[in-house]
């Protein structure tokens, strides 16, 4: 096992050749608030895949913090239009995610429920400083999770959500659940990434959310016009629309 990277261009190069969908400046972020976390903290990550943004947040977070990665690894979800279970993928997931923590040295410093999201609720005692929300983007389990485990943040703690503003789902789940919320104040995001911070907020700062999340909205569009491309077979298009005319957009 390989002693963790100490600094974000080093984690970063140890996660070039693992699978996922996580852009450098999405890294940088989830590295930024991991490292951020209070002393004796609790970060939990809802969908780990193979790794790649456990690696992150694992290498990031201050010793004595609890990292908890919640991923059933029973081969649905996976990726862009991938619902379907597959059980012999799901195991090479769990044991490709297992090798990849290994390899960077965090596999120690970090707990695997091996259970759904919605079923590992009492897996995780107390609340949560960081949590990072990946899971299944299918409307109902994304907002499942917001509601359910992003009940859980303590106030000043911070939530991150992957596909958001890109996930008809996971879109659709967040502007039910926060647009309109006194607590949850809209940070901003990193393409598909945004941040939301718990706290109260007087009724400028609730307009001021409300208004930043509104404001995703053109992108949004634009995220779905290029997957419509896409599955048309029609990438070509895409740069139009200033996308690179291959991969799904997150």
């Amino acid at each position: 096992m390989n002693a963790p990277a100490t600094d974000f261009d080093s984690a970063w190069a140890s996660v070039a050749d693992v699978d996922g969908w996580m852009s450098h400046d999405q890294a940088r972020r989830l590295w930024d608030r991991a490292s951020e976390v209070p002393a004796g903290a609790r970060i939990v990550e809802i969908g780990s895949f193979r790794g790649r943004s456990m690696i992150m947040l694992a290498t990031s977070a201050p010793e004595g913090t609890e990292i908890v990665a919640i991923d059933p690894h029973i081969g649905t979800d996976r990726g862009p239009q991938e619902i379907v279970t597959t059980t012999e993928l799901g195991q090479s997931d769990h044991d490709v995610f297992n090798a990849n923590l290994t390899r960077a040295g965090v596999i120690d410093r970090v707990r695997h429920v091996r259970k759904l999201s919605a079923e590992a609720l009492d897996d995780v005692e107390g609340p949560i400083d960081l949590l990072y929300i990946d899971g299944a983007h299918r409307y109902g389990p994304a907002r499942a999770d917001m509601v359910d485990w992003g009940s859980r943040v303590t106030d000043g703690g911070v939530l991150l959500v992957h596909d958001s503003w890109s996930s008809i789902g996971v879109t659709f789940a967040l502007l039910r659940t926060y647009l309109f919320s006194s607590e949850w104040r809209y940070v901003g995001r990193s393409r598909s990434l945004a941040e939301y911070r718990r706290g109260p907020m007087d009724p400028a700062g609730r307009r001021r959310s409300r208004r930043k999340q509104l404001g995703e909205l053109g992108w949004f569009a634009r995220n779905v016009g290029i997957k419509i491309l896409l599955t048309a077979r029609l990438g070509r298009l895409t740069r139009l629309l200033g996308h690179d005319g291959e991969t799904w957009p997150y």
